[in-house]
């Protein structure tokens, strides 16, 4: 009986904890506005500025065209991105999804640093993708 209730707790542990050590980004950023993907390809429309946070193999695997590519880890900082959007207009911060955490990152980090206008887009390139949108 110790054994299956071992075995009870066991399972209980990897159904429960396993999502939550997996890292799942926030559904939203302080001072950001969450969008998902109508609302992205709206603002793609627009021609906001789209900025992909993720690394150099998942940029040169496909991306939203257009996008300015500045992983979030190597690149971003206060002056790459104000040499790329002014702190005044709108900006759009992606990466891979919800398992993602990069473009969460850098949205909050936008918004320390004093840009106005952003836009987190949570669900990013997957479902991009998935929606039939363009990529390049």
């Amino acid at each position: 009986m110790k054994r299956l209730h071992g075995i009870v707790a066991s399972i209980l542990l990897v159904c429960f904890l396993t999502p939550a050590l997996a890292g799942v980004s926030p559904t939203s950023v302080e001072g950001a506005t969450t969008i998902d993907t109508a609302k992205a390809r709206e603002l793609f429309d627009r021609e906001v500025a789209f900025i992909d946070t993720r690394k150099d193999s998942d940029w040169d695997a496909g991306r939203i065209p257009g996008a300015i590519h500045l992983d979030v880890k190597k690149v971003l900082s206060p002056e790459t991105l104000a040499a790329e959007v002014r702190k005044d207009e709108p900006v759009v911060f992606y990466c891979n999804g919800k398992s993602c955490m990069r473009s969460s990152k850098a949205s909050a980090r936008a918004v320390s640093w004093g840009w106005s206008k952003v836009y987190y887009y949570r669900d990013g390139f997957p479902a991009w993708k998935a929606a039939g949108n363009p990529i390049e």
